[in-house]
């Protein structure tokens, strides 16, 4: 078997490593459960090809990325449940669906009524999942519009979905500076915890999940994606500390016998090359 450019060639492998009998034992031991991690982690990693501006990273990892498309697909049509066709078939279906403006006779002037439009019909396909749930018949009332909102996202990016779909029916703020009251409001409410004498540990974590909430919806007010954001104070975190290790190592010091006020010294002086 050799490789090619062809998608058929790696569903081709991707079935020859889950062929029971002579196919590689680890592929064979995988379950949608167990490669589920590996699709978030190679998801993340196509996102920090990006941002580095690393095309030839970018082209591996969207490789990468295909290779769980081409896993769960594997598995599925194992179980007789779909196979990769299907999966071209529905996003296909979906992205004519969703584009009446190109595909269909709807008139859209601007990215506002594309937007519209997409969130039109996006509604009506809930509609229709909600019936197919349903058994075929009248589409059950859902307990909350939240309840769609997956579980499994990571934090920040769940609670920016949460935010927005509770903002569509009106709960919401109109001014990124009311947030910023509730930022502080949130903070104040941790220094009270901090302050009482028998501290709760499930206390100063839960007004700390509130903290961060407020922060998150802060960054949606100001059209911010939070996780980018984070992954960019990390990146600046790990430079400017970097830069305090070469320091200490050029001056012969160990770092774990600097002072603080040492490394801040540093730290400020890194931030200053930055500028």
């Amino acid at each position: 078997m050799k490789p090619g450019k062809d998608i058929h060639d790696l569903l081709q492998i991707m079935a020859r490593l889950r062929r029971p009998g002579d196919g590689c034992p680890w592929d064979l031991a995988q379950t949608f459960s167990t490669i589920s991690p590996y699709t978030i982690e190679e998801a993340y990693e196509v996102a920090d090809a990006i941002e580095r501006g690393d095309f030839d990273d970018l082209k591996d990892e969207l490789g990468d990325l295909l290779l769980q498309v081409a896993f769960h697909a594997q598995m599925a049509g194992e179980e007789s449940r779909f196979d990769f066709g299907d999966v071209v078939e529905a996003i296909t279906t979906k992205l004519i669906r969703r584009h009446p403006h190109v595909f269909g006779e709807v008139a859209a002037k601007d990215a506002g009524a594309v937007k519209a439009n997409w969130d039109a019909i996006k509604a009506e396909e809930k509609a229709e999942r909600a019936e197919r749930r349903a058994g075929g018949g009248a589409a059950s009332e859902p307990k909350s519009i939240l309840d769609d909102v997956p579980v499994a996202l990571p934090a920040l990016t769940r609670a920016m979905k949460l935010q927005k779909r509770a903002g569509k029916v009106g709960f919401d703020w109109n001014d990124p500076r009311a947030v910023i009251a509730k930022i502080r409001e949130e903070i104040v409410e941790i220094e009270q915890e901090l302050s009482e004498p028998t501290r709760a540990a499930d206390r100063v974590e839960d007004e700390l999940g509130d903290l961060l909430f407020a922060v998150a919806n802060l960054a949606r007010h100001l059209d911010v994606e939070p996780e980018t954001a984070l992954r960019g104070a990390n990146a600046k975190f790990a430079r400017r500390f970097a830069h305090i290790e070469m320091q200490l190592q050029s001056r012969e010091e160990k770092l774990g016998e600097a002072s603080l006020d040492a490394m801040e010294a540093l730290w400020q002086e890194a931030k200053l090359r930055e500028k």
